[in-house]
């Protein structure tokens, strides 16, 4: 049979097959072997790299320079606190710069003076303190020896203490800590140092820096910050000044009391009580009062008991009559609102914290008080802590009505009775 062109393509196909197998296509999301890296990649992994070290870099300086920022924010608040009284001299032809030394230079002569006065009097009670040890120390030995039968004598006791390992690792321990309390007077005047000459400059270079700081905004944002900036002096000026005039009033009262009871060092007394008890917050009191109670109570144990009751009276007066006059313009702020802004402040920034906390909340609830929009409030009951309810519906009157009824019934069982 003759070959046909189907036969012939069949033929053709089954001839001998190619070596070679046939390749796979690549799998799909597979990477093809001559396929190259993005030029992207490189650049983005060098900038994750670069933002990574900065990040490191910028969180280890801000450690390390923290202590010089409290510093700088202790000085603006005191710059602060300076500007109504420099910008007041400097209105009247007193250049800028010689009206913030001559403030700073009157805050330095009563801080001395105080520090001074404070100190005659704590080396003036030790003095008193060692001399009368042997009289203590006597009558101690004697009470001992009259209720326990012992026969315990002076010299013996201070034998025994000269002698006893605790003194000697008490005195080695001191000496050692005589370095490190050395270098803490010194980190602490350098400091102070540095928290003078940044508050000099903020106070005597205001006005430029306040232009410094507007030159790099819009109009309409000078006008802002210059109006914060405005808030703030008043605020932190107010707070020192009323401060300050309540420490005076109760430094006064004080040292009346404590004439009165001829109690030593009263001078010294009041203007620890004064200041004590209104620049440090919510526990002033109750330390301001605390050294003019043991003073007087080496006198006379019943003069600080009436020192005590003084103390007491005088808080309650000062909280709910003296302070919301003197404060009613300056920092007129919730005590609930003050005491947590203390707490956040000392938890934030320690003893510093808890000194600009209630100026810093004041400034911020002024500023804010400036630009939130307040509505009427309704005439509603529940506004003032009342329950709503129908009238007639009291306690008193459910109470009564209740009896009422309970009565007529009582009443009509009654007379049922008697019928029957």
């Amino acid at each position: 049979m003759a070959p046909t062109d189907e036969t012939d393509e069949v033929t053709q196909q089954a001839s001998p097959v190619d070596p070679t197998p046939p390749t796979r296509p690549p799998a799909a999301g597979g990477a093809r072997p001559n396929a190259r890296m993005p030029r992207w990649l490189p650049r983005a992994m060098v900038l994750a790299l670069t933002l990574v070290a900065v990040f490191q870099l910028g969180s280890w300086a801000f450690h390390q320079l923290t202590g010089l920022l409290i510093n700088i924010l202790i000085a603006f608040f005191l710059a602060l606190a300076i500007e109504p009284a420099v910008s007041w001299m400097s209105a009247r032809g007193v250049r800028r710069g010689l009206a913030t030394f001559l403030v700073f230079f009157a805050v330095l002569i009563l801080a001395a003076g105080f520090v001074t006065l404070l100190g005659s009097m704590l080396a003036g009670q030790i003095i008193k303190i060692v001399e009368d040890f042997p009289n203590y120390l006597d009558s101690v030995i004697h009470w001992i020896n009259t209720h326990f039968h012992t026969e315990l004598r002076r010299v013996d006791v201070q034998e025994g203490l000269l002698k006893s390992d605790w003194l000697r690792n008490y005195v080695q321990n001191s000496a050692t800590g005589v370095l490190d309390v050395s270098g803490q007077v010194l980190g602490g005047l350098f400091q102070l140092l540095t928290i003078g000459l940044f508050s000099f400059y903020f106070a005597a270079d205001g006005p430029r820096l306040r232009r410094t700081i507007c030159s790099v905004l819009p109009p309409a944002r000078q006008a802002e910050v210059l109006r914060a900036w405005e808030i703030a002096v008043n605020k932190t000026g107010g707070y020192i000044y009323s401060r300050g005039l309540m420490a005076l009033i109760s430094g006064v009262a004080h040292y009346v009391l404590l004439e009165a009871l001829s109690v030593p060092y009263a001078p010294v007394l009041a203007v620890w009580v004064g200041l004590v008890s209104q620049f440090i917050p919510t526990i002033g009191t109750y330390l301001a009062g605390a050294l003019p109670m043991l003073i007087a109570f080496t006198v006379d144990p019943w003069y600080a008991l009436w020192v005590l009751i003084f103390v007491v009276i005088y808080q309650q007066f000062e909280n709910y009559v003296l302070q919301p006059k003197l404060t009613s313009k300056t920092v007129d702020i919730h005590p609930a609102v003050a005491f947590g802004s203390v707490i956040v402040g000392t938890a934030l920034l320690g003893a510093v914290g808890a000194l600009i906390a209630i100026p810093a909340v004041a400034t911020l609830q002024a500023f804010l008080g400036a630009y939130v929009k307040r509505y009427a409030v309704t005439d509603d009951p529940r506004v003032h802590g009342h329950r709503r309810g129908a009238p007639g519906e009291g306690l008193f009157t459910r109470a009564r009505a209740l009896w009422g009824r309970r009565g007529a019934q009582d009443s009509a069982d009654g007379s049922s009775g008697e019928g029957a």
